[in-house]
């Protein structure tokens, strides 16, 4: 019988693979795409939803659910699935990212980071093991280590002191928090910038400590260039302990999925599906719709012939169009299902080609709906 932190390698193409991950909360598939649900909400999207469409497991945040509701409010609802109604495994972002992109309204130290919040200007101070606390009382299943996410264009010496910093901001978190001691799972966050020797520098720190559950490839999608991201996630992906699950965070285009797949990543997160829907950018088995466009107007055609979500089966272009121009409510909520019943199914369809033996014919489909995003790999 399957423990929690679990995780079972199923199939290999290449560098690409698919597996489960046993969690306290049900069995992840991976590779996997996680629904960003930043305040305990995916944003215009019920669990319900969710469920429609195939979600295994959503993100929420640290930093936000610390500062509204408050952690110890949540844990006195029984912990975040409780709280939100989804009984499926939530990853929490430990709030690096966000305290760090506060810029003027933080202080880095060696205690942790001190930033003042965005909603009201109160002082407040993350150290690793308040991170750790926090998420152990929304109790989801993966916990996030805090780590300092280095801005794209930072030199090297202070990534290398940056990188530093978060190897011993991890060790401190999994001392707060012994391997096995709950049914929490923690990730560490590799750093390193965009310096090769100093990326593995910190894979080789950090999986040196032999006991996380997990570990993630962060600081990439910060405004580098395309190649640059590309070269670096080839470069460190492999790097990664083969037993444990890989992580890329917050980068999210669907061929960037794909791509992180082929380079033997299995975990993913991005707000990009949610948000396009919003701003009525929507993915389909020919490439980007913009719904907004004159064209949609009098066009009684699914938005994607070829996806089964619920908005596909049900409206045509015409609608959608006048929903979004509309500005209703709905707009979001329809457009948000198809968007992330899109980057599911790719997911879905990269674990069949994978145990197939033909993933390289199916990353090639994407090089073909996105031939503008295709970069080529040294």
């Amino acid at each position: 019988m399957a423990n929690i932190g679990d995780f079972s390698i199923l199939a290999t193409d290449g560098a690409a693979r698919t597996g489960v991950l046993h969690t306290a909360h049900g069995v992840v598939q991976t590779p996997i795409f996680m629904p960003v649900g930043t305040v305990g909400s995916v944003k215009a999207i019920a669990p319900d939803d969710l469920e429609d469409i195939g979600a295994e497991i959503i993100l929420g945040n640290t930093y936000h659910l610390y500062l509204r509701p408050g952690d110890d409010l949540v844990a006195r609802r029984g912990g975040l699935h409780e709280f939100n109604a989804w009984r499926k495994p939530i990853l929490t972002d430990s709030g690096g990212f966000q305290v760090f992109s506060l810029n003027e309204l933080r202080k880095i130290e060696e205690e942790g980071v001190t930033f003042r919040s965005h909603l009201d200007g109160s002082k407040h101070l993350f150290t690793p093991e308040k991170v750790v606390s926090i998420q152990r009382n929304l109790n989801s299943d993966i916990m996030m280590v805090l780590d300092e996410c280095v801005p794209y264009g930072a030199d090297k010496a202070y990534t290398a002191r940056s990188l530093e910093l978060t190897t011993r901001w991890a060790r401190r978190c999994r001392d707060a928090y012994p391997q096995g001691s709950a049914g929490n799972l923690l990730f560490a966050i590799t750093q390193g910038g965009f310096f090769k020797d100093l990326r593995e520098r910190s894979i080789a720190q950090l999986t040196g400590m032999a006991d996380f559950d997990g570990f993630a490839l962060g600081g990439l999608s910060v405004g580098e260039s395309k190649p640059e991201m590309m070269e670096m996630l080839y470069h460190c992906a492999p790097l990664l302990p083969a037993e444990k699950p890989r992580y890329l965070m917050g980068v999210g285009t669907p061929l960037d999925i794909i791509n992180g797949i082929n380079a033997g990543i299995d975990m993913f997160d991005c707000v990009l599906p949610t948000r396009n829907a919003r701003n009525g950018t929507l993915y389909t088995s020919v490439g980007k719709v913009n719904i907004k466009r004159q064209e949609y107007a009098e066009d009684d055609g699914p938005l994607d012939p070829n996806c089964s979500c619920y908005t596909c089966r049900t409206f045509s272009r015409a609608y959608l169009r006048h929903l979004f121009q509309a500005k209703e409510i709905l707009s979001f909520r329809l457009n948000s299902i198809h968007n992330l019943t899109y980057f599911l199914d790719t997911v879905r369809g990269a674990r069949k080609a994978i145990a197939e033996g033909t993933f390289a014919s199916y990353m090639k489909q994407y090089e073909e709906i996105y031939p503008q995003e295709v970069v080529a790999r040294s």
